[in-house]
Protein backbone atom coordinates (compact mmCIF):
# COMPACT_ATOMS: atom_id res chain seq x y z
CA UNK A 1 0.00 0.00 0.00
CA UNK A 2 1.17 3.63 -1.19
CA UNK A 3 0.91 6.69 0.79
CA UNK A 4 -0.33 9.79 -1.58
CA UNK A 5 1.55 12.22 0.52
CA UNK A 6 0.72 14.96 -1.54
CA UNK A 7 -3.40 14.39 -1.33
CA UNK A 8 -2.63 13.70 2.55
CA UNK A 9 -0.74 17.15 2.63
CA UNK A 10 -3.34 18.97 1.05
CA UNK A 11 -6.15 17.45 3.24
CA UNK A 12 -3.68 18.41 6.38
CA UNK A 13 -3.43 21.79 5.03
CA UNK A 14 -7.16 21.76 4.40
CA UNK A 15 -7.72 20.83 7.76
CA UNK A 16 -5.42 23.92 9.27
CA UNK A 17 -7.55 26.51 7.53
CA UNK A 18 -10.75 24.93 8.07
CA UNK A 19 -9.74 25.27 11.58
CA UNK A 20 -7.98 28.62 11.02
CA UNK A 21 -11.13 29.83 9.54
CA UNK A 22 -13.54 28.43 12.28
CA UNK A 23 -11.29 30.41 15.00
CA UNK A 24 -11.72 33.01 13.28
CA UNK A 25 -15.37 32.96 12.10
CA UNK A 26 -16.81 30.45 14.52
CA UNK A 27 -15.17 30.42 17.81
CA UNK A 28 -14.18 34.05 18.31
CA UNK A 29 -17.67 35.01 18.02
CA UNK A 30 -19.24 32.01 19.92
CA UNK A 31 -16.83 32.88 22.62
CA UNK A 32 -17.02 36.52 22.77
CA UNK A 33 -20.54 36.11 23.45
CA UNK A 34 -20.45 33.83 25.73
CA UNK A 35 -17.92 36.36 27.51
CA UNK A 36 -20.71 39.11 26.96
CA UNK A 37 -22.99 36.68 28.31
CA UNK A 38 -21.13 35.47 31.39
CA UNK A 39 -20.47 39.57 31.99
CA UNK A 40 -23.62 40.57 31.63
CA UNK A 41 -25.44 37.40 33.52
CA UNK A 42 -21.94 39.05 36.46
CA UNK A 43 -23.52 42.39 36.17
CA UNK A 44 -27.02 41.57 36.99
CA UNK A 45 -25.83 39.09 39.54
CA UNK A 46 -23.91 42.09 40.84
CA UNK A 47 -26.99 44.28 40.55
CA UNK A 48 -29.30 41.77 42.10
CA UNK A 49 -27.11 41.82 44.95
CA UNK A 50 -27.03 45.69 44.93
CA UNK A 51 -31.18 45.08 45.05
CA UNK A 52 -31.41 42.78 47.88
CA UNK A 53 -28.71 45.20 49.64
CA UNK A 54 -31.38 47.99 49.62
CA UNK A 55 -34.48 45.62 50.59
CA UNK A 56 -32.69 44.22 53.21
CA UNK A 57 -32.06 47.87 54.08
CA UNK A 58 -35.53 49.10 53.41
CA UNK A 59 -36.74 45.97 55.36
CA UNK A 60 -34.29 46.76 58.02
CA UNK A 61 -35.85 50.65 58.31
CA UNK A 62 -39.54 48.96 57.92
CA UNK A 63 -39.02 46.87 60.77
CA UNK A 64 -36.93 49.76 62.72
CA UNK A 65 -40.12 52.05 62.01
CA UNK A 66 -42.18 49.66 62.97
CA UNK A 67 -40.27 48.96 65.85
CA UNK A 68 -40.44 52.90 66.92
CA UNK A 69 -44.02 52.92 65.85
CA UNK A 70 -44.83 49.69 68.66
CA UNK A 71 -42.67 51.66 71.02
CA UNK A 72 -44.69 54.80 70.27
CA UNK A 73 -47.52 52.83 70.39
CA UNK A 74 -47.27 51.50 73.80
CA UNK A 75 -46.10 54.82 74.87
CA UNK A 76 -49.08 56.63 74.00
CA UNK A 77 -51.18 52.96 75.25
CA UNK A 78 -49.42 54.00 78.49
CA UNK A 79 -50.50 57.71 78.59
CA UNK A 80 -53.24 56.97 77.93
CA UNK A 81 -54.20 54.37 80.54
CA UNK A 82 -52.25 56.29 83.06
CA UNK A 83 -54.75 59.67 81.97
CA UNK A 84 -57.89 57.20 82.20
CA UNK A 85 -57.15 56.52 85.87
CA UNK A 86 -56.15 59.24 86.78
CA UNK A 87 -59.45 60.65 85.37
CA UNK A 88 -60.98 57.68 86.79
CA UNK A 89 -59.72 58.40 90.44
CA UNK A 90 -60.57 61.42 90.28
CA UNK A 91 -63.78 60.90 89.57
CA UNK A 92 -64.10 58.31 91.85
CA UNK A 93 -63.33 60.51 94.86
CA UNK A 94 -66.11 63.02 93.47
CA UNK A 95 -68.28 60.41 93.19
CA UNK A 96 -67.42 58.74 96.68
CA UNK A 97 -67.36 62.78 98.11
CA UNK A 98 -70.74 63.84 96.90
CA UNK A 99 -72.26 59.98 97.97
CA UNK A 100 -70.99 61.06 101.74
CA UNK A 101 -72.26 64.54 101.29
CA UNK A 102 -75.69 62.86 100.23
CA UNK A 103 -75.11 60.36 102.93
CA UNK A 104 -74.81 62.87 105.72
CA UNK A 105 -77.38 64.68 104.48
CA UNK A 106 -79.92 62.26 104.54
CA UNK A 107 -78.45 60.98 107.50
CA UNK A 108 -78.68 64.73 108.88
CA UNK A 109 -82.64 64.71 107.28
CA UNK A 110 -83.43 61.51 109.04
CA UNK A 111 -82.22 62.67 112.24
CA UNK A 112 -84.13 65.71 112.01
CA UNK A 113 -87.30 64.07 111.06
CA UNK A 114 -86.83 61.73 113.97
CA UNK A 115 -85.94 64.32 116.29
CA UNK A 116 -88.99 66.14 114.75
CA UNK A 117 -91.66 63.19 115.13
CA UNK A 118 -90.36 62.13 118.68
CA UNK A 119 -90.99 65.99 119.12
CA UNK A 120 -94.37 65.77 117.56
CA UNK A 121 -95.20 62.39 119.38
CA UNK A 122 -94.08 63.80 122.49
CA UNK A 123 -96.26 66.96 122.07
CA UNK A 124 -99.84 64.95 120.56
CA UNK A 125 -98.93 62.17 123.88
CA UNK A 126 -98.69 65.39 126.08
CA UNK A 127 -101.47 67.04 124.83
CA UNK A 128 -103.67 63.63 125.31
CA UNK A 129 -102.39 63.76 128.59
CA UNK A 130 -103.64 67.14 129.63
CA UNK A 131 -106.48 66.26 127.99
CA UNK A 132 -107.40 62.89 129.94
CA UNK A 133 -106.47 64.81 132.90
CA UNK A 134 -108.29 68.08 131.88
CA UNK A 135 -111.70 65.24 132.25
CA UNK A 136 -110.52 63.24 135.31
CA UNK A 137 -110.00 66.76 137.31
CA UNK A 138 -113.58 68.19 136.34
CA UNK A 139 -115.02 65.41 138.20
CA UNK A 140 -113.57 66.70 141.36
CA UNK A 141 -114.65 69.68 141.03
CA UNK A 142 -116.21 70.25 144.56
CA UNK A 143 -117.11 72.96 146.70
CA UNK A 144 -113.98 72.29 148.50
CA UNK A 145 -112.04 72.34 145.53
CA UNK A 146 -113.67 75.65 144.66
CA UNK A 147 -112.85 76.93 148.19
CA UNK A 148 -109.06 76.15 147.82
CA UNK A 149 -108.92 78.11 144.70
CA UNK A 150 -110.81 81.10 145.70
CA UNK A 151 -107.95 81.08 149.13
CA UNK A 152 -105.28 80.55 146.82
CA UNK A 153 -106.76 83.56 144.68
CA UNK A 154 -106.72 85.93 147.72
CA UNK A 155 -103.44 84.87 148.46
CA UNK A 156 -102.55 85.64 144.81
CA UNK A 157 -103.87 89.16 145.16
CA UNK A 158 -102.54 89.85 148.61
CA UNK A 159 -99.04 89.19 146.64
CA UNK A 160 -99.45 91.75 144.26
CA UNK A 161 -97.39 93.93 143.91
CA UNK A 162 -98.73 98.00 144.94
CA UNK A 163 -97.87 99.38 141.13
CA UNK A 164 -100.21 96.47 139.65
CA UNK A 165 -102.57 96.49 142.82
CA UNK A 166 -103.07 100.19 142.08
CA UNK A 167 -103.05 99.64 138.08
CA UNK A 168 -105.89 96.98 138.66
CA UNK A 169 -108.20 99.09 141.12
CA UNK A 170 -107.42 102.45 138.89
CA UNK A 171 -108.68 99.85 135.87
CA UNK A 172 -112.14 101.70 134.14
CA UNK A 173 -112.79 98.33 132.73
CA UNK A 174 -114.89 95.71 135.14
CA UNK A 175 -112.60 93.03 136.44
CA UNK A 176 -114.38 89.62 136.31
CA UNK A 177 -114.18 86.35 138.21
CA UNK A 178 -114.31 83.66 135.53
CA UNK A 179 -115.61 80.48 137.35
CA UNK A 180 -115.70 76.85 135.67
CA UNK A 181 -119.09 76.68 136.63
CA UNK A 182 -121.61 79.10 137.48
CA UNK A 183 -122.61 78.85 141.61
CA UNK A 184 -125.08 79.43 143.41
CA UNK A 185 -126.18 82.76 144.39
CA UNK A 186 -124.81 82.15 148.21
CA UNK A 187 -121.56 80.88 146.69
CA UNK A 188 -121.58 83.82 144.26
CA UNK A 189 -121.74 86.69 147.01
CA UNK A 190 -119.11 84.75 148.93
CA UNK A 191 -116.82 85.01 146.20
CA UNK A 192 -117.43 88.71 145.09
CA UNK A 193 -116.88 89.88 148.32
CA UNK A 194 -113.24 88.01 149.08
CA UNK A 195 -112.09 89.52 145.71
CA UNK A 196 -113.25 93.01 146.70
CA UNK A 197 -112.23 92.59 149.87
CA UNK A 198 -108.76 91.50 148.93
CA UNK A 199 -108.92 94.26 146.72
CA UNK A 200 -109.47 96.79 149.39
CA UNK A 201 -113.36 97.13 148.48
CA UNK A 202 -112.69 99.49 145.46
CA UNK A 203 -113.61 97.97 142.25
CA UNK A 204 -116.55 96.12 141.05
CA UNK A 205 -116.51 92.57 139.89
CA UNK A 206 -118.76 90.10 138.07
CA UNK A 207 -118.74 86.75 137.80
CA UNK A 208 -118.25 84.66 134.06
CA UNK A 209 -118.59 81.11 133.78
CA UNK A 210 -115.94 79.39 131.48
CA UNK A 211 -115.81 75.60 131.81
CA UNK A 212 -112.36 75.39 130.11
CA UNK A 213 -111.06 76.17 133.70
CA UNK A 214 -112.36 72.40 134.58
CA UNK A 215 -112.04 74.10 138.31
CA UNK A 216 -110.72 77.12 139.60
CA UNK A 217 -110.84 80.89 140.41
CA UNK A 218 -109.31 83.57 137.49
CA UNK A 219 -109.17 87.25 137.71
CA UNK A 220 -109.06 89.31 134.37
CA UNK A 221 -109.63 92.76 133.84
CA UNK A 222 -108.60 94.52 130.07
CA UNK A 223 -104.81 94.31 130.90
CA UNK A 224 -104.46 92.05 133.62
CA UNK A 225 -104.85 88.13 134.11
CA UNK A 226 -104.59 86.22 137.30
CA UNK A 227 -104.58 82.42 136.48
CA UNK A 228 -105.68 80.59 138.75
CA UNK A 229 -106.86 77.15 137.64
CA UNK A 230 -106.28 73.43 136.96
CA UNK A 231 -106.38 74.67 133.12
CA UNK A 232 -103.68 77.27 133.77
CA UNK A 233 -102.08 74.27 136.04
CA UNK A 234 -101.95 71.75 132.75
CA UNK A 235 -100.74 74.44 130.25
CA UNK A 236 -97.69 75.48 131.93
CA UNK A 237 -97.36 71.53 132.33
CA UNK A 238 -97.67 71.48 128.63
CA UNK A 239 -95.26 73.79 128.45
CA UNK A 240 -92.65 72.09 130.09
CA UNK A 241 -92.98 69.02 128.24
CA UNK A 242 -92.73 70.70 124.73
CA UNK A 243 -89.35 72.68 126.20
CA UNK A 244 -88.13 69.50 127.31
CA UNK A 245 -88.56 67.44 124.13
Amino acid sequence: MTLDWWGLGLQAINVLILVWLLSRVFWRPIAGAITRRQDAAQAMLEEGKTAQAKADAALAEVAETRAGIAAEREAILADAKATADKVAKAALKDAQTKADAMIAAARTAIDRDRNTARKENATRAAELSVEIAARLLGRFNTPAVQATFLSQLVEAIAGMSASDRTALIASADDIEIITATNPEDEERAKIEQAVKDALDGTPSVRLVTDPDLIAGLELRSGHFVLHNSWRADLENILKEVESAA
